[in-house]
């Protein structure tokens, strides 16, 4: 359309980048925030701050693959521009929340907003890039952002804690929110949409289920022990979902999750990252919120602070992957951000009891690293299957989501230098998959 070929490309990735900004700093930023959630409702046990975080994630991954599919059909941005306005509604919900359930439950909405927008803001991307080398800068900037949000995030959280309340980490979503709204509306071109498929319920059902019951399991193991039949009922119950779905995914004609795909090898090999990195960073930043706050006793503005050398390195790393990537291919940026994962990790499992200031600080900025993996697996992902954008997006965020709902459930239960070496472990096995990447996306 003629308004649509003058759109700025520039203004366009902004109106996009803001809105995945949100969801990224969403996701961290709450972190600071759980002793003072817990203490304000009565409720400080790890198990409940688990569920505050994991009730996101979990809604998040469970709906991207339904909405990265809507949003071929239906329209990418009508899907993005939906998605905003349900965040913003839930976090204006958590805000307002007078307990746990309230909190939590609206913690979920936000995620299943969340799971419209961000797919549809990788296939917005896709469409106003259309050029390889550009689209790859272009998700630079994109994932850029999301190490922004994993930056600003925990600083954000304590300054919010420390200065003010705990309920100004959700209320800051509104106005970025309604910006991201009219900049789109604004900018962003709409992509053509594609007839693909109807909602597979059952499908859906499947892997909410089996993805529930796995963080549940994870989440009961560390308070109730691994052994008890609480762990064993909702981990075997996951098992026993997982398996049906995927046995039910190959029989129906138009599945939420066309397993086919995945024999598409570059495309495997980045959700298998994608999954890994967030299991790996997202357990990492839940452990070390709570560790500086417990067992160094700072609070949370201090903590907050504390965790500024791994948040920075963390949004500048991802930055400068983009142009990583679009010069050397994605295998490169993966590899490097994995080892320097595994070294952060083992740093952060050696810390003693008392303030080793130096140590940490020497940890922070190396972990920070591993955001170079961030952009290239985007790009990777994106440029094995260029004409199904929604789809290809919502398949790695699920990866990537359900890899951060298990990291936290599971690194949490591991607290503190047991976690960090399962950390390690999995950085281990990113750059084993990094390598089996081809050099060229």
């Amino acid at each position: 359309m003629p308004t649509e070929t003058r759109t700025p490309a520039k203004l366009a990735l902004s109106a996009v980048c803001l809105g995945f900004l949100m969801i990224t700093l969403d996701a961290t930023i709450v972190n600071l925030a759980l002793p003072a959630i817990g203490a304000d409702f009565g409720e400080p046990s790890t198990a409940a701050l688990q569920w505050i975080v994991d009730a996101y994630t979990v809604a998040l991954a469970a709906f991207l693959l339904t909405w990265g599919a809507a949003g071929d059909r239906w329209g990418s941005r009508r899907v993005f521009e939906a998605g905003v306005a349900v965040f913003v509604v839930a976090s204006v919900a958590c805000a307002l929340a007078g307990n746990t359930t309230w909190l939590i439950a609206a913690r979920a909405v936000q995620g299943a907003g969340a799971a419209a927008l961000l797919p549809s803001s990788l296939a917005l991307i896709v469409h106003q890039f259309p050029d390889a080398r550009d689209r790859a800068r272009a998700l630079g900037v994109w994932g850029g952002m999301s190490g922004a949000g994993l930056a600003a995030g925990p600083m954000l959280g304590g300054l919010a804690v420390g200065l003010a309340d705990w309920r100004l980490v959700f209320a800051v979503n509104v106005p970025v929110g309604i910006l991201a709204i009219v900049l789109t509306r604004r900018a962003v071109a709409e992509p053509p949409r594609r007839e693909t498929t109807h909602l597979d319920l059952a499908g859906q059902l499947l892997g909410t289920a089996s993805l529930a019951a796995f963080v549940a399991g994870f989440i009961e193991a560390g308070h109730a022990g691994w052994s008890a039949p609480a762990t064993l009922v909702l981990l075997t119950g996951g098992a026993g979902a997982g398996a049906v779905f995927v046995a039910a995914e190959k029989r129906v004609r138009e599945p939420v999750l066309p397993l086919g795909i995945l024999k598409n090898r570059n495309f495997a090999v980045a959700a298998g990252i994608g999954g890994l990195f967030n299991f790996c960073l997202y357990g990492t930043l839940f452990c070390l919120a709570l560790y500086l706050q417990r067992a160094w006793s700072l609070g949370a503005l201090a903590a907050g602070l504390a965790l500024v050398p791994l948040t920075t390195a963390v949004g500048l790393n991802a930055f400068f992957s983009g142009r990583l990537t679009g010069r050397f291919g994605p295998r490169v940026p993966m590899v490097v951000g994995a080892l320097a994962g595994f070294a952060g990790a083992l740093g952060f499992a050696v810390l003693p009891a008392d303030r080793a200031l130096v140590l940490f600080v020497v940890a922070s900025v190396v972990f920070g690293c591993c955001s170079l993996a961030m952009p290239a697996m985007t790009s990777l992902a994106m440029n094995a299957l260029p004409g199904q954008a929604g789809l290809a997006a919502g398949v790695l965020n699920a990866a990537r989501q359900t890899g951060g709902a298990i990291g936290v459930a599971l690194v949490g239960a591991l607290l503190p230098a047991a976690g960090m070496g399962l950390v390690a472990v999995g950085y281990a096995l990113v750059a084993g998959l990094a390598f089996a990447a081809r050099q060229s996306s």
